[in-house]
């Protein structure tokens, strides 16, 4: 699906990212894999979709835009997601602060 100029593959559900997996009103982020560098709503949606498996961001890469916000559209870098405090720094849409938990399926954060 085409969200603001940007291809996100998965489950989409609707314009802001949310997607069969991740879909309550703070859902509204994709991450671009490194593997891929493909936009998904998160990383079940790259599991049942993708033909090869998930690579981790490494920290010295976190100045790599790979956060679509789904709100306005602005890509943030991991950096700027990492410290955002679950909310967009371009528009300050809330994002789903339990994403937190999933940050070492994506960057190299614990």
């Amino acid at each position: 699906m085409n969200i603001h100029g940007m291809n996100v593959r998965g489950s989409v559900k609707d314009k802001q990212t949310r997607c069969k997996h991740y879909d309550k009103l703070v859902d509204i982020i994709a991450i671009k894999f490194k593997c891929c560098k493909t936009y998904y709503p998160c990383y079940k949606c790259h599991e049942e979709e993708a033909d090869h498996p998930a690579e981790i961001w490494g920290r010295e890469e976190f100045g790599q835009k790979a956060i679509l916000c789904g709100e306005c559209g602005s890509e943030l870098t991991i950096n700027e997601y990492l410290t955002c405090h679950s909310s967009c720094p371009y528009c300050h849409r809330s994002f789903n602060p339990g994403c937190k938990n999933h940050a070492h399926l994506y960057f190299g954060v614990h």
